[in-house]
């Protein structure tokens, strides 16, 4: 499988976790990019500071995403929702492929998003059916109050679920101290052992 990490500049995530997937599975055919990336830039220092702390070797020059590269992928993981989105706008044939790397190896936000489609649907229906039987009986500032009564259950159990969703966002550390990049280190770690189970 063929994966291409995406970030903004290509210099701090992206590359992070190219040099921890490569390290962790060699010769996994992986590369990474960024949305507003320039070319040929080496990785932040940070990045390079903590990859080597933890062993890893990383040999890297930055490069925007383009067209070539998506068709290279089988698959395409961003690093935030923001990333994916800005992805299906500029590259609206290839949107199959994206995913923001905690979303491509979820399973539990899978079973809630099931779940919340589901009770989006029932909400609706309800709402529906209540203001069919009483919207005769009642004026339309009355009508939104009574709804507001009846469907306060539902709408609890919702706000409940979305409030279980995974943050799809794996946080920027540029500009921030070596103890930040280390954080980042960790999080993309963790996900990219997960992933490799998955693949």
């Amino acid at each position: 499988m063929k994966i291409l990490f995406v970030c903004t500049g290509n210099t701090c995530r992206s590359p992070m976790a190219e040099a921890i997937l490569k390290d962790r599975m060699p010769g996994a055919e992986v590369q990474s990019a960024g949305i507003f990336a320039g070319e040929n830039q080496q990785a932040n220092p940070n990045t390079i500071q903590i990859l080597e702390r933890h062993g890893i070797e990383i040999s890297h020059q930055s490069q925007p995403v383009t067209e070539r590269l998506l068709d290279w992928a089988d698959v395409v993981l961003t690093m935030t929702t923001r990333h994916k989105q800005s992805l299906i706008i500029d590259f609206p044939n290839f949107q199959e492929k994206y995913y923001t790397l905690k979303e491509f190896i979820s399973e539990a936000d899978k079973r809630v998003w099931q779940e919340l489609k589901k009770s989006y649907a029932d909400l609706e229906e309800k709402r529906s059916l209540f203001i069919q039987e009483n919207q005769l009986k009642y004026n339309y500032v009355q009508l939104d109050d009574l709804l507001e009564d009846h469907l306060g259950e539902d709408i609890g159990h919702i706000r409940r679920l979305e409030s279980t969703l995974i943050n799809y966002d794996i946080p920027d550390p540029f500009g921030g101290n070596l103890v930040t990049y280390e954080e980042t280190f960790k999080e993309l770690d963790a996900y990219i052992e997960l992933l490799i189970k998955k693949i």
